[in-house]
């Protein structure tokens, strides 16, 4: 029998379905390299659906040497990307580009220098005078910090094509590397652990891995911001602390070439080493910066020789989306 009232009911729910799945925000993420677990929180949220579930479709755009993800910002091609550190902030202010980091994936810098062992190049400081392969973007950053600080020249300076080949091959090598990645690479292929020289233990006070998107997105959008935002450090407390699976899977996907032993130690390497869920975000949360810690980080650098005092650093982030605390049960 013909039921006007149920079909009244029927298209309503319809309309109101269409208009839940029209309502999802669209929202191209760009990583900084290719997919790997140091990205792993935001695969989680993608596969645990919790993206979809803020209300948010949102697509990874995984880098590599020949993408730069701050032009795809600044381009419009992105919504939000990942600086890999602090300086692109900061960069962003000295040449009045609008855009701002909203949030520190990294708490601290998994950048390093690798040697062979028993090669005498066991601190930082006995690397003074040396052969180091440097890529370009780290000359114009954290070499900089360490020039300053250890007494570094640019005569010092190689090529850094990305590769481990040319260190395999020269035990008198040393090269930047990842924490979280090269030292296990370079024990598959010699059985041995390489010197590992990190960033963070020569004081350099950065955050890494950073959230950044356009001023037009924080002030015309700022809830969009906050959905993503809350929703990915969601990722990274269920990545961390309950089921990596489901982003391994996700990682896999997007990168065939990552391998099972590669992923458990750079998994381990973020935990350990307290990369991502470390020092502030204990009391505020995954994702947390604080003026105190981008004051400390510009006025190293300002004594590095690479900014103005006078610039606005302040200029080069924002609070408005993080530091609200821990969720309960982490």
């Amino acid at each position: 029998m013909f039921h006007p009232l149920r079909v009244a009911l029927a298209a309503a729910a319809l309309v109101i379905l269409t208009q839940a799945a029209q309502a999802a925000d669209k929202i191209t993420f760009g990583l900084d390299w290719i997919a790997e677990p140091e990205y792993g929180g935001y695969y989680e949220a993608l596969a645990e659906g919790l993206y979809k579930k803020a209300g948010l479709d949102v697509t990874i755009y995984p880098g590599g040497p020949q993408v730069n993800t701050a032009q795809l910002l600044i381009s419009g091609k992105l919504d939000f990307e990942i600086s890999s550190n602090a300086f692109l902030a900061l960069n962003f202010v000295q040449e009045a580009i609008p855009y701002k980091v909203i949030a520190a994936g990294f708490q601290k810098d998994p950048d390093c220098l690798i040697a062979h062992p028993g090669q005498g190049n066991d601190s930082f400081a006995d690397l003074k005078g040396k052969p180091i392969a440097i890529s370009t973007n780290t000359r114009a950053s954290w070499w900089l910090f360490l020039k300053s600080k250890y007494g570094y020249s640019d005569s010092q300076l190689r090529p850094y094509g990305f590769s481990l080949t040319p260190f395999l091959a020269n035990k008198k090598a040393i090269q930047e590397a990842y924490v979280t990645s090269e030292p296990y690479l370079v024990h598959q292929a010699t059985g041995k652990w390489p010197v590992v020289l990190a960033l963070p233990d020569a004081g350099f006070d950065g955050y890494a891995s950073l959230i950044a998107t356009s001023d037009d997105m924080i002030q015309n959008h700022p809830d969009v911001v906050r959905r993503f935002i809350e929703a990915s450090a969601q990722g990274w407390y269920d990545f961390l602390y309950k089921n990596p699976a489901p982003a391994f899977a996700a990682i896999k996907a997007a990168n065939p070439d990552m391998s099972d032993g590669l992923m458990q130690f750079a998994y381990g390497q973020l935990k350990s080493r307290g990369i991502v869920d470390a020092g502030d975000t204990k009391s505020l949360g995954i994702f947390a910066m604080t003026d105190a810690r981008w004051a400390s980080f510009f006025h190293q650098m300002v004594k590095a020789g690479l900014y103005d005092p006078g610039l606005n650093y302040r200029a080069a982030y924002t609070l408005q989306f993080i530091d609200h605390g821990r969720p309960q049960g982490y």
